[in-house]
Parts: structure tokens; sequence; C-alpha cells
């Protein structure tokens, strides 16, 4: 059986959520909608195969009343006609900035431009800001080994 080998970084240093908060917040009011952040959750965590949040991120898309065809899709979403192209976009860059030692140009230009034709700066740096949040979450519980539905929702490690 998996077992976590420390607590959540958020049930032992507390004060780190109000910042977390604060940083979210702000992504969130960057103009990029609420399901593409979720999304982006969702496909970054499966990426870096943080199994808590994946979960995490699985539950928050049901709760906010998406779609399971969508959500089974998230990790195939180039190959399913379920996405818009401005979700595709923001997956497309999502991939590239978690994946960065995977080539060359991590963020090629053409990745980028399609990010840019479908948001405006503002959105990009939220969209930016939530990929590197995510990842840093990532890190965080599979460090740690946290276990998929192990935590209370309120005590999870990305503080939402």
């Amino acid at each position: 059986m998996l077992k976590a080998r420390m607590k959540n970084l958020v049930m032992l240093m507390p004060e780190i959520i109000q910042p977390i908060h604060a940083l979210l917040g702000a992504a969130k009011k960057s103009g990029v909608p609420a399901r593409t952040l979720e999304l982006v959750h969702l496909r970054v965590s499966q990426i870096n195969g943080c199994g808590f949040c994946v979960d995490v991120g699985a539950r928050d898309l049901k709760k906010a009343g998406e779609t399971d065809e969508r959500m089974f899709a998230v990790a195939a979403w180039r190959e399913t006609p379920y996405f818009t192209d401005a979700e595709r976009a923001a997956l497309a860059l999502a991939e590239a900035a978690t994946r960065l030692s995977d080539r060359a140009d991590p963020v090629p230009d053409d990745v980028w431009e399609e990010a840019a034709r479908h948001y405006d700066e503002r959105a990009l740096a939220g969209l930016i800001l939530h990929i590197a949040l995510v990842n840093c979450f990532n890190r965080f519980n599979v460090t740690t080994r946290q276990i998929a539905g192990s935590m209370k929702l309120e005590a999870r490690a990305d503080g939402r």
C-alpha cells in the first residue's frame, strides 16, 4: 500500500496558504476561463505523475459540471474533438512549459503564437502563472508521496 513520506506541506506550514491563495486568485482573475485553468491543472498533473493532483483536478472539474468525455480525454486532447481551439492552445502551452527539458526549444514559437492568438497578455500571464503553480504543487506532492484521496479538501497542497 502506498504511504505518504510526510504530512502535506500545507499541514506542516499553514503560513503558505495565504500566498498560494493570492497567486491562484491572480491567475483566476487574468481572463482565462476557470474551466480552462482546471483542464490545464489536470493535464499538467498527469504529465508529472501526481496522483494526488490528478484526483483533485478531476474532482474539481466534475464539481464544476465538466463532462466525463472531456475529463477522460484530457490526456489525449489532440486526438479528440472535445476541446475548443483556445483550450487546445492552453493545453499545448501547459505541456510545453511543463516539459521544459524535452526539447531544445522548450516553448516553440508556434505553441506560443497559438496561445497568443487566443489570450491577451494579461490572460497569458495568468495562464503561465497557473501552469507554474500546478507544477509547484505537483512537486510538493510527488516528492512527499501524497496519496490520491488522502486529504480533506480544505487541507490540499494547492491551498484551494
